[in-house]
């Protein structure tokens, strides 16, 4: 029996399947990094709202003069974020904020997309 030969029309072919395989597996690794800076934003939002609503409540509490949402807003862009809203009215001690942080994709097409965060707080003084 003779050993089988190979065709000349399937060389190569090989090379085919792999380069589209890496071309995939790249494809597939930039959507995950997608995913994870939006999740990384997502983080950075609430932390960021978290820290405004409690530097604007503070304010509520106990007065040093500045204007909460102002405050919010400051420690807002210090963390990253921009203060869309800032509900702290004046003779209560809660402040309600929110804020966005921007996220941009490498693959994905997440340019100009926001994450917003939200928080509230409430400072109960001692009576």
């Amino acid at each position: 029996m003779r050993p089988r030969r190979r065709m000349r029309s399937e060389r190569g072919s090989v090379s085919l399947v792999l380069a589209a395989s890496v071309g995939m597996a790249l494809v597939v690794t930039m959507g995950a990094a997608d995913v994870g800076r939006a999740l990384i934003a997502r983080s950075r939002a609430e932390a960021a709202a978290d820290l405004a609503a409690l530097a604007a409540a503070q304010e509520l509490a106990s007065p040093s003069g500045e204007d909460p949402a102002q405050l919010a807003a400051d420690y807002a862009f210090r963390n990253g974020a921009a203060l869309v809203s800032c509900d702290c009215a004046e003779g209560t001690f809660e402040a309600t904020v929110r804020v966005a942080v921007p996220v941009r994709g490498f693959l994905l097409p997440l340019a100009d997309r926001e994450v917003v965060g939200a928080a509230r707080a409430v400072v109960d003084l001692p009576a």
